[in-house]
């Protein structure tokens, strides 16, 4: 019965293995696209009275002077002027609309998400050069009942998920650099409970 016991207790924590991440930098930043809950500023040019910033509201879509439920989520900020210079083309003669971004959220798709033994789980917004250290940073680090080693990193590719095995308590606890990986937008990060 004790062997039985030990065999299941060693099962246990070895857990499922998965290949490393490879911890290398990306040749290319993907372009921000904006997602619910993102502030616009919209400016067009010479028309005061049709500049305003507004909130992308949960269905995607912005409303602005003149122009009704412009949807806005998924789009890069170009993408969107270029949208509301064709709608403002009906009351305005060559409009020129530039959309800057405040107030960070991006969509769900693409944001960078933390479940299981993290202080503070949830999503975060993605940023350039992003890695699972300034991810830990956001979310508060490792509770203390984190098996940090163990855990990994769901990410699409090809057109598939697959998963990638992370050591975070060689990053974080030992100041192992080499662990650090780059996350993508879209990653999802699983930390697991230690089972002692």
């Amino acid at each position: 019965m004790w062997l039985a016991m030990m065999l299941l207790l060693s099962a246990c924590s070895t857990g499922p293995k998965y290949p490393p991440l490879p911890s290398m930098a990306l040749d290319e930043t993907p372009d921000y696209l904006i997602g619910p809950g993102d502030n616009v500023n919209i400016f067009v040019w010479g028309l005061p009275e049709l500049s305003s910033s507004v909130p992308v509201r949960p269905d995607g879509k912005i409303t602005t002077p003149l122009i009704e439920d412009v949807p806005a989520t998924g789009l890069t900020p170009t993408e969107l002027a270029r949208d509301m210079e064709e709608v403002l083309a009906t009351y305005v003669l060559d409009p020129v609309v530039t959309v800057i971004v405040t107030g960070f959220t991006g969509p769900y798709d693409q944001q960078v998400r933390v479940v299981g033994e993290a202080v503070n789980p949830q999503g975060v917004p993605y940023r350039e050069d992003m890695t699972a250290l300034d991810l830990m940073i956001q979310v508060g680090g490792l509770t203390e009942f984190a098996a940090g080693n163990k855990a990994s990193i769901v990410r699409v590719v090809d057109g598939q998920p697959k998963q990638f095995s992370v050591r975070l308590d060689d990053l974080i606890k030992r100041g192992k650099i080499k662990a650090n990986v780059y996350m993508l937008p879209g990653d999802i990060l699983i930390i697991p409970e230690t089972w002692f």
